[in-house]
């Protein structure tokens, strides 16, 4: 018994460095891998096959190539091609503009309206409206649909306008919305709304898609109005419902050609989850006419992507700051190419403004983040630690290029999950999220680098534990 058990274990972990060399994407990370193999028997192997096999040359992820998927790519590109070519002033946002339109073939698009959405309450009071509006077709998409009072503020208003003739689609991520099945799901799809889960959580493909998930928040109304940013649907945003007390978080309302770019996301994905074609027909595309004056570019990135396209849109954007850059997010924990360039950054005399909150809802995410702090504030990061929970998830340089949406910075969201931001090249815009990043900033304690080397040991243990696992987040 034990020679058979000793024959298994050497297969699994020989199978296991296997994968690792041949398939690894950073040798840091694979060095890593190796170790969790070897020192953790049967237990080390199986970490490293829920969360550090790359999927992308195996089964799920195989997909892409495939015909279908194939076609429907080359589909939504064409549909992409339309439109003006955008002519910038400024050569930071012309670079900037080419590197997306190159990681995620999506073009800048001139002539919309943006309208910046600063609190859960203005988000959801405009959502709702924009949604009793409707006339045609509501698509919808969100990492978290929760139980709770605007679940079933949804639920009142889909039934209204499915009773009106109005098509209602929704996907939704299988493990962030885990409480949106059974009765719950089931009384939406009894009105007639067409739900369907991303990659969900199945015997026969749990170990493909456990750690991939969409956290995409986007929703899209007629094909005149859309919405994304970093809310989900949670009571959070909108009362306190633990010791995080409200939300904060930055949303977007964009009309005007825009719009089609988001919709070609939300098709991709809502064909991947239901296989119902939507690309092709002409009802659910209108030709977007000027609404505003603002240029606004979607940055979309996933595990199926051929590049980390929200990793290099962050690692872009701090290196064609000339003054200043000013973020804020919830998870930052960067890979060493981030951290680089912000240290680039720093030392050739940028202003570096960070703010991330004092209380988290990870304890993992927050030591991991922690554990940066004392090597940034050494070098002249400036850090501001917010004591409510601050979701937004905001970069922005010079206070003319702001991006708002929902990637993290993180391995999850430059590896691992479906992710999509909106990219303004409009000094005004980039001027309102200025002024509520200082605001931000005014309701916050900025570190000090004297006191923060002097925290605990025990603090420091622990920061340095977990970031031995910030791989994992």
């Amino acid at each position: 018994m034990k020679t058979i058990l000793f024959g298994f274990y050497l297969a699994i972990t020989l199978w296991c460095l296997f994968s690792i060399v041949m398939h690894g994407t950073r040798p840091s990370k694979s060095l890593g891998w190796v170790f969790v193999v070897a020192v953790f028997p049967f237990a080390g192997a199986l970490i490293y096959y829920l969360f550090g096999m790359n999927r992308r040359k195996f089964k799920f992820y195989n997909l892409k190539k495939s015909k279908e998927r194939k076609l429907y790519d080359e589909s939504r590109l064409q549909k992409d091609k339309d439109g003006a070519i955008i002519t910038f002033n400024s050569n930071k946002a012309k670079k900037l503009s080419t590197l997306i339109q190159n990681n995620s073939s999506i073009r800048a698009r001139s002539g919309n309206k943006v309208q910046v959405l600063h609190t859960g309450k203005e988000t959801f009071d405009i959502i709702f409206t924009a949604i009793k509006a409707a006339k045609k077709f509501i698509h919808i998409q969100y990492y978290i649909f929760e139980k709770g009072e605007l679940q079933d503020k949804f639920y009142t208003l889909f039934k209204e306008k499915i009773a009106e003739g109005v098509e209602i689609r929704m996907i939704y991520d299988s493990f962030g919305s885990s409480s949106f099945r059974g009765r719950l799901k089931k009384r939406f799809r009894d009105i007639g709304v067409k739900a369907y889960p991303m990659m969900p959580l199945r015997l026969n493909s749990f170990m493909y898609t456990l750690n991939y998930r969409n956290h995409r928040k986007i929703i899209v109304i007629d094909g005149n109005v859309s919405f994304t940013g970093g809310v989900n649907v949670s009571d959070k945003y909108i009362k306190p419902v633990s010791d995080l007390g409200i939300w904060e978080d930055l949303h977007l309302s964009l009309k005007g050609p825009v719009v089609n770019s988001l919709h070609l996301i939300f098709c991709k994905d809502y064909y991947f989850a239901s296989k119902e074609e939507l690309l092709s027909n002409p009802e659910y595309w209108t030709e977007q006419n000027e609404k505003g004056g603002h240029t606004v570019q979607i940055v979309a990135s996933g595990p199926d992507s051929d590049q980390p396209a929200i990793m290099q849109q962050y690692i872009a954007m701090i290196h064609q700051a000339e003054k200043k850059v000013c973020i804020a997010n919830p998870y930052f924990v960067p890979g060493i190419a981030v951290l680089q360039a912000l240290k680039i950054a720093v030392q050739s005399g940028i202003e570096i403004n960070l703010v991330v909150p004092k209380k988290s809802d990870s304890f993992l995410a927050k030591y991991s983040m922690f554990s940066n702090f004392e090597e940034f504030l050494k070098l002249g990061i400036n850090i501001y630690l917010r004591k409510d929970f601050s979701h937004s998830k905001i970069i922005m340089i010079d206070d003319e290029i702001a991006s708002v949406g929902s990637g993290n910075f993180d391995h999850r969201s430059f590896e691992h999950n479906f992710e999509t931001n909106a990219l303004i090249y409009d000094k005004k815009i980039a001027k309102e999220i200025a002024i509520a990043f200082e605001k931000e900033i005014s309701d916050a304690s900025k570190l000090s680098y004297e006191e923060f080397k002097r925290r605990s040991f025990g603090q420091k243990l622990i920061e340095r534990i977990a970031k031995f696992f910030s791989p994992l987040l």
